[in-house]
């Protein structure tokens, strides 16, 4: 699993049960990143609850992964609705004309989603990227606005 590319904080593990830990030499800032991988945080959560930061606790985590010590778990994440990604569509169509459809599905791509699986945590990042498309200052303000406004609507 490679670990240098952007994207991990939202990464689950878990510890793998081992039976030859004996033989595995780990210092204390190992231990302590292999004890706080519960399966429920995210790899950014363990860092900030161990007062890291992301490049500190790849190459870490990349080695607990390599003894074979944690494993990734697939994190059961909400998606947003498909309302909201119509009206996401319509917004930015409304600040930049109709290829705002064609705009957000590349968003999308760049951060690994599709429409149908976007976390609800990451919309605020998908609004602020796609912001960037918008030329005028003042239709940037107003998209920013009003998608601030429905997410704040939906609870995401």
């Amino acid at each position: 699993m490679e670990l240098s590319s952007g994207g991990v904080s939202g990464l689950v593990f878990k510890q793998a049960i081992r039976g030859d830990l004996g033989k595995l030499s780990l210092d204390g800032q190992m231990l302590s990143v292999l004890m706080s991988f519960d399966g429920d945080k995210t790899l950014g959560r363990v860092a900030d609850d161990l007062g890291l930061d992301l490049a500190a606790i790849r190459p870490i985590t990349a080695r607990l992964i390599k003894y074979r010590l944690i494993e990734r778990i697939e994190a059961v994440v909400d998606a947003v609705d498909q309302e909201f990604m119509a009206y996401l569509v319509s917004q930015l169509s409304v600040a930049i004309g109709p290829l705002g459809g064609i705009v957000v599905e590349d968003g999308l791509e760049d951060l690994g989603f599709l429409k149908t699986n976007f976390p609800t945590h990451r919309t605020a990042e998908l609004v602020n990227l796609l912001s960037r498309e918008i030329q005028r200052e003042d239709k940037r303000i107003q998209f920013k606005q009003v998608m601030l406004k429905k997410i704040k609507e939906k609870g995401y």
